[in-house]
């Protein structure tokens, strides 16, 4: 996607452990799995029915998502603050067409998801971050809220820590919006790969998501994600992905490793 040349700068810089998150398609889909559910519950997700693109279509909204995210992650400084600014440009324009802006804490709620499951999605698959990296991975996330002029971001992960937890016990319900969401996943999903999902939910997502939403909790699919590593060192993570997830999508989900 682009070169390493040390002489250009970059918003995030090469061999950040941001870029090896942000790079791993299997990764990404376990942050996605999880923002999915918290997203559902957030007090704010009406301003997502509003514009009709998440309910008519979560996956295509996904991958939208995505090549914001990775714009910001592998492209150059100047142009990934040009990606940021645009993103706010759109935020913007939704909230003209609506007549109110979009609440302080729900642009906060959508960057704390970022970090929260970029951080657990990584360790589930991998391994624990070191306390370099979790700082590495909020302040990225951190220059992301600034460039779009979101207020009152805590400073270091452990304040952001603090303020993650407030806002899952202030920012959540379920909703109508909730379940119209979740039936959607089940339609575009069908009902083995929505259930499969419904248990990788479960394993990630924190305590508050679990209990509004009554996710599954699978002793297996721990054991099972160990079988998948093994079977990507083998060479057969295609394979397994062919398996897995909509054949509709699935050259869009190999493309998001960088």
């Amino acid at each position: 996607m682009t070169t390493n040349d040390q002489s250009i700068p970059y918003f995030v810089k090469p061999g950040s452990i941001v870029r090896q998150i942000w790079g791993d398609a299997d990764v990404i889909l376990l942050v996605f799995a999880g923002s999915a559910a918290e997203f559902a519950l957030n007090r704010a997700v009406d301003w997502l029915f509003y514009t009709g693109k998440l309910p008519a279509d979560p996956i295509a909204r996904l991958f939208s998502t995505v090549r914001y995210a990775q714009d910001i992650v592998f492209l150059p400084d100047d142009k990934a603050r040009q990606t940021v600014a645009r993103m706010g440009a759109l935020h913007s324009g939704v909230e003209q067409k609506r007549g109110y802006q979009i609440p302080d804490w729900a642009y906060r709620d959508v960057l704390y998801m970022l970090i929260g499951y970029s951080e657990r999605a990584y360790e589930t698959l991998h391994r624990p971050l070191t306390n370099p990296e979790r700082e590495e991975l909020f302040a990225t996330f951190r220059e992301v809220g600034i460039g779009m002029h979101v207020p009152n971001l805590p400073t270091t992960y452990a304040d952001w820590r603090t303020d993650r937890e407030a806002h899952l016990n202030q920012d959540l319900v379920r909703s109508e919006f909730t379940d119209k969401l979740f039936q959607r996943y089940q339609e575009q999903l069908g009902n083995w790969r929505y259930n499969l999902l419904r248990q990788v939910q479960g394993m990630l997502v924190p305590n508050q998501v679990n209990q509004l939403l009554d996710l599954p909790q699978s002793r297996l699919l721990p054991h099972s994600l160990g079988v998948y590593g093994i079977l990507n060192k083998l060479g057969l993570r295609s394979l397994v992905q062919r398996i897995l997830l909509p054949t509709d999508y699935l050259g869009q989900i190999q493309g998001l490793d960088k």
